[in-house]
């Protein structure tokens, strides 16, 4: 069932069946989440079941501000405190080390937590109403809203295709980020970044004054995180990147017989009638704003195979590169 996430009614109703140990469609600013109590380790079991979610892959946990860290972290190192003054509330996951008592369930059973403050309006309304229960949830765990290893939902229709009528869905529109949050690894003395997104390696280094590491440069004890196998969010078509040149061969050589295809490009292109053709934008927001419904758009469409042009390898753009290299590799 889908509701208002502009209500009021909506949001106690909401509330109350998290604390219950039921599951939620939730929106954030980056995708829509399902959403447990991450203290419920039978409603985090819940959501790996309905996921199809290996156990041992840890959720984000979602918290209403920051003063909510210090239930879950033993520690916060200073520039991870800078990162948090920074772009909390908004698109950024830190891992930090786990307080031993929380969360093991919803960490894989890893001595480190994810946490992140979303600063989508519903979002911010649902944790601030869980916290003011009796007793509260301080925490909430909440990973895409989607079958394990598939494309992410954007929008509350999206989450009720993939689990039905039976999951309660706060409604929160469009997602406006449109890819999951960086994350930053902050266990192991300085920032490393796990999964590109929004907030750029520009932006961390600027906030804290340290470049991020990629995990390539400080491999060893590098924490599990959410959405960093090398095949995830793909859609139901196979994805083959290729660059505008490469494009252009391959339609012209397939020409009529083009069926069950689709082209997503920022190029022009020659493209034949049975080809399901959709401009990518120029912009690297606004295409990580629509990538994930691109990709479900396409799968309606009918199509089987669907050719990407690569991004283009600058930073503004890794947030979206990273998201159609594992969807090519699924």
């Amino acid at each position: 069932m889908i509701l208002p996430g502009n209500s009021p009614a909506a949001i106690d109703e909401a509330a109350q069946a998290l604390q219950r140990g039921a599951l939620l469609g939730l929106p954030t600013e980056t995708v829509y989440g399902l959403a447990a109590d991450a203290d419920n380790d039978a409603a985090v079991a819940a959501i790996f079941a309905a996921k199809g979610r290996p156990s041992n892959h840890p959720l984000i946990v979602h918290v209403a501000d920051a003063a909510a860290i210090t239930r879950f972290a033993k520690e916060v190192p200073v520039f991870a405190q800078q990162l948090i003054d920074a772009f909390w509330p908004g698109p950024l996951t830190l891992i930090l080390p786990r307080r031993a008592d929380m969360v093991a369930a919803a960490t894989g059973g890893q001595d480190s937590v994810g946490l992140r403050c979303p600063s989508h309006p519903v979002a911010h309304s649902l944790l601030q109403a869980c916290t003011q229960l009796q007793p509260p949830v301080w925490g909430v765990a909440a990973p895409s809203a989607n079958r394990f290893g598939r494309v992410s939902p954007t929008t509350a229709a999206h989450v009720q295709s993939e689990f039905g009528e039976e999951l309660l869905v706060l409604d929160g529109g469009e997602c406006a980020v449109g890819i999951e949050s960086t994350i930053v690894d902050c266990t192991r003395g300085v920032p490393v970044l796990l999964r590109p997104g929004a907030v750029t390696r520009a932006d961390i280094e600027g906030a804290c004054g340290i470049r991020p590491l990629s995990k390539e440069e400080l491999p060893a004890h590098t924490p599990r995180a959410s959405g960093t196998l090398l095949a995830h969010y793909a859609p139901d078509a196979k994805v083959r990147l290729m660059d505008a040149q490469q494009l252009q061969a391959g339609l012209d050589l397939l020409g009529a017989d083009a069926a069950h295809l689709g082209v997503y490009a920022r190029s022009p292109l020659q493209v034949p009638p049975p080809v399901v053709l959709r401009r990518m934008p120029d912009d690297p927001a606004a295409a990580a704003r629509e990538l994930f419904a691109m990709l479900r758009e396409f799968d309606a469409a009918g199509v089987r195979l669907l050719w990407i042009e690569t991004p283009p390898a600058t930073p503004a753009w890794e947030g979206v590169r990273d998201r159609l290299q594992r969807a090519a590799a699924a």
